[in-house]
């Protein structure tokens, strides 16, 4: 059985489109036959919603899984969405950080949690975690316990702000905790191609990080917005709509990256 590839979608800026993205992800992902299970450590759970657990049924949450060291097969449960499966959170993460601040190996305490043999037993092929926006413990533990980052990215006005500062914390994590570490990429989201700032983001962008940038965009879509008051993703809210078409392309541009055959692929996206 081989190991799940385990990716941390993180921006420190929020409202650009991370939990979207980590939704609709996951969800094109499974669309296609594959195992997924979404790792919610933001305190907000927007995850956990946009994927219809509601609270009462989160029993365990990432927050026992860190902290607890309650087992990983007692946290996941299953969502209504075929192939992906959700570890849930709640508002007891928001004070992770001093929790976390007295234990030992704290940075290592998610990368440890996700490779518990009745984890591995479960046959996840993707592993995405959806982290706060900010460059918190939380970040870092997901940081180290991945293998690879994927940073939404606004396209406005200060979206490329701070991006500098968390390619820095990529390089620190990876000098630190996680040689191995890598960006996956970067995806442009919210782009509006009839607005001349929109375009002119996205080509600094391109012009900065050169093949980093997915060449996939995610467009402004109302049907995207609307999904989460549904507590479903875009792809079961509205499948035909331009979001479900530009996350099933993200989807594929990044297997592709991971060595799936196109053909395998044809057809299905």
């Amino acid at each position: 059985m081989s190991d799940p590839r385990i990716i941390a979608i993180t921006n420190q800026k929020g409202g650009v489109g991370k939990t979207t993205t980590a939704i609709n992800l996951a969800a094109a992902v499974a669309e296609l036959g594959f195992k997924v299970l979404v790792v919610d450590i933001d305190p907000q759970g927007n995850a956990s919603t946009g994927l219809g657990v509601e609270l009462g049924d989160r029993r365990f949450t990432s927050y026992d899984l860190l902290l607890q060291e309650t087992k990983v097969a007692e946290v996941v449960v299953p969502t209504a969405f075929e192939g992906i499966f959700l570890c849930p959170a709640t508002a007891d993460l928001a004070s992770a950080d001093i929790d976390l601040g007295g234990t030992d190996r704290r940075s290592f305490l998610l990368h440890s949690a996700l490779r518990q043999t009745d984890l591995a037993e479960m046959g996840f092929d993707y592993i995405f975690i959806d982290c706060p926006p900010s460059l918190s413990l939380l970040t870092v533990n997901a940081m180290v316990a991945a293998q690879s980052v994927l940073v939404p990215l606004q396209a406005e006005f200060f979206a490329l702000e701070g991006l500098s500062q968390l390619l820095l914390s990529v390089r620190q994590v990876r000098e630190s905790a996680n040689p191995d570490l890598r960006i996956e990429g970067v995806v442009m989201t919210m782009s509006d191609r009839r607005n001349n700032l929109s375009q002119q983001v996205e080509r600094d962008a391109r012009d900065h990080l050169g093949e980093l940038v997915f060449a996939t965009v995610i467009p402004r879509n109302v049907r995207v917005s609307e999904a989460p008051s549904h507590a479903m993703p875009v792809l079961a809210y509205d499948s035909a709509s331009r979001g479900s078409a530009a996350y099933r392309a993200l989807a594929r541009e990044m297997l592709v990256g991971h060595g799936a055959k196109i053909q395998q692929l044809e057809g299905q996206i």
